[in-house]
């Protein structure tokens, strides 16, 4: 039977509540977030020079729980988990001011150790990416604190939480919002004295993929990208364009900054410091952005999770479900999709991510058709874009959404989506394959056979069976325009 769970994650620049809806079925456990709420609290910059929290801050805190309280008064305290991080762990005054907290959130509240947030944190993190042999890196630059965990599948081994974050480095380092390269300078290097205490272990260990959760490394990732700073990811030369853009200006000015969050303008450049540095004293390349973090691990941790199954196959399985997946169909077409798209790959491609998702596009490609026929690959589209689909990450769904969208219909509206000649194959294979078989019946061998060089695009077909087919006949023969439109050439050899 479904269930829910709430987390509520107490940083030190926002509160956070995260509803989720524990689904079983065929013996596994999903959680889909069905409510969230966020308000940016800035408990950090309520600390004095005694590390006291001010009356102020309090009150602030005090009122978002009662929000956040009242949305949570039917909740069973088995099923609620508070955790408060880095501003709670350090205020003197956090004894006399827990209290008051609990009493206005209805459940009690946990002050975790560092350890145990970075734990959580990776738990978070991990829940949403595809599985891997690799180890991991992931770092959470919070208002207080920075998490920096190295693990491999679900189990985090090296946990670090360190004495930094945005807001106190921001309040520290760059009073009244005003950033020049000294400062920024000064920043940076008291970040990497904190770092350098872990750095050797960390490189030692080593790692191969680099992940950022939270605020800090999702407006950077926001920013460097919509700026053009980056194309890859959060880089180093990204990071540092984007110091020299800010420093010029004197201090961060939202309007020069698309992607950027109007409330995240006064902390990002604390977290700018402390990113370059951990970028310095770690020697990253590259790092992306996952889309879990503490309340998400929060949640599972209540679950008491721990299980090795590719995420994305749960949440496809559960996506045909709910909408209603003709099943057969859907295998058909995937068995179609994928088999030509083998064809066109050699044994030691690198297309095995793009592969993967080819296929559970093929699976989900007929979403729409619950919402209605007409223009349905448009709606499945957008629900496979937009829905929450635990274990896909965003860039994920963006590739599911356009290859669902191009499986039939005019091709030029792919241009803007499509980012690699490899996407534009797997949007060829789906669409023969959704074409071949319309009748919704098994073929017994393919018709055809498909051969691709660099934008020369070759399908040889069976003469007898094509004249049989009238139908895929002509639709086939119109391929050959919607690819011209897209730079492709497209030959139809009968044989």
């Amino acid at each position: 039977m479904d269930h829910l769970l709430a987390a509520v994650d107490l940083g030190s620049n926002s509160f956070r509540l995260s509803i989720g809806r524990v689904t079983q079925q065929e013996g596994s456990e999903q959680i889909y977030q069905i409510d969230r709420l966020k308000e940016t609290v800035r408990l950090a910059a309520g600390l004095d020079a005694d590390k006291r929290l001010s009356p102020e801050a309090i009150d602030r805190a005090v009122a978002v729980l009662e929000r956040f309280g009242e949305r949570l008064r039917s909740f069973h305290p088995n099923r609620v988990r508070a955790v408060a991080t880095n501003t709670f762990r350090v205020a003197r005054n956090t004894a006399d001011f827990l209290p008051r907290a609990e009493a206005a959130l209805g459940f009690p509240i946990e002050v975790i150790a560092g350890r145990e947030e970075a734990r959580l944190i990776f738990s978070g993190v991990i829940h949403t990416l595809p599985p891997s042999a690799n180890k991991r890196l992931v770092i959470d630059i919070g208002g207080g604190s920075t998490e920096v965990i190295i693990g491999k599948g679900f189990e985090p081994g090296l946990m670090s939480s360190l004495y930094m974050g945005c807001v106190s480095y921001s309040r520290q380092f760059f009073q009244d919002g005003v950033v020049d390269s000294h400062q920024m300078k000064q920043a940076e290097l008291a970040a990497r004295r904190e770092i350098e205490v872990i750095s050797k272990q960390y490189r030692k260990m080593g790692w191969k993929e680099a992940y950022g959760s939270s605020g800090t490394a999702k407006a950077l990732f926001a920013i460097l990208t919509e700026c053009g700073f980056s194309t890859t990811g959060i880089t180093r030369a990204g990071l540092n364009k984007l110091k020299d853009r800010i420093i010029r200006s004197g201090r961060v000015i939202p309007s020069e900054l698309p992607g950027i969050k109007t409330e995240r303008a006064d902390v990002l450049p604390g977290g700018l410091a402390i990113m370059s540095a951990l970028f310095d004293e770690l020697n990253i390349d590259v790092m992306y952005t996952g889309d879990g973090a503490l309340r998400l691990g929060v949640l599972y941790d209540l679950l008491g999770r721990d299980d090795q199954h590719d995420k994305r196959d749960e949440s496809v399985r559960q996506f045909m479900r709910r909408y209603h997946i003709d099943l057969n169909q859907a295998a058909r077409v995937r068995r179609c999709a994928l088999a030509l798209f083998s064809g066109l790959t050699s044994p030691d491609s690198e297309r095995g991510e793009l592969k993967h998702l080819l296929g559970w596009a093929a699976d989900l490609h007929e979403v729409g058709l619950s919402i209605a026929h007409n223009d349905y690959h448009k709606h499945s589209a957008y629900v496979l874009g937009n829905a929450d689909m635990p274990g896909f990450s965003r860039a994920d769904q963006q590739v599911l959404a356009m290859l669902a969208l191009g499986h039939q219909g005019k091709l030029a509206k792919l241009e803007p989506l499509v980012r690699t000649r490899d996407q534009w194959l797997a949007v060829l294979c789906l669409r023969l394959a959704v074409l071949l078989l319309r009748r919704r019946e098994d073929l017994a061998t393919l018709p055809l056979t498909l051969s691709v060089r660099d934008k020369s695009i070759v399908v040889r077909i069976d003469s007898e069976w094509l004249a049989a087919h009238p139908l895929s006949d002509f639709t086939l023969r119109s391929e050959e325009s919607e690819w011209r439109k897209v730079g492709f050439s497209f030959e139809l050899l009968e044989l």
